[in-house]
């Protein structure tokens, strides 16, 4: 059975609850998994490390990704997620607070499907998630699996 996840990786423990917020107030009651570091969420994303196991059939809808991220950084995580075949497909949205031009362009250069800055504002924070909510969770039709 597929379960509709989202995976959330952020090291900033305040991003993290704000971002838990927002989901929480925009009534998205999908599971959330939290990873805190690159390495972490690549270990869940491939069932390796403490994720050894987990069933791989069932995949998050969307991965909310932060870029400054300790251990592996984001673009790497993004680059190892469009390399490997069950993963490729899935759905990534760079979600940070960078500003660099370049981090931007590379983000879709590797295969990003959208770039979201993080609003300082919690109102308009709160605004994005509502608005991501409804395209990546009601409206996008994910991948099937890749790994039948």
């Amino acid at each position: 059975m597929n379960h509709k996840t989202i995976l959330l990786v952020e090291d900033n423990p305040d991003d993290e609850a704000l971002t838990l917020r927002a989901l929480k107030i925009n009534n998205i009651l999908n599971g959330v998994i939290v990873a805190r570091d690159g390495a972490e969420a690549l270990d869940y994303l491939f069932g390796t490390g403490k994720y050894a196991g987990r069933d791989l059939s069932n995949m998050p809808q969307v991965i909310l990704l932060d870029l400054k991220l300790p251990k592996i950084d984001g673009m790497e995580v993004l680059r190892s997620i469009r390399a490997d075949e069950r993963t490729k497909l899935l759905p990534v949205v760079i979600l940070t607070s960078s500003k660099e031009e370049r981090d931007l362009i590379n983000g879709y250069k590797l295969g990003a499907n959208s770039y979201i800055r993080k609003p300082v504002d919690f109102e308009q924070f709160r605004e994005s998630v509502k608005q991501m909510k409804l395209y990546w969770l009601v409206l996008n039709e994910p991948p099937p699996p890749m790994n039948r």
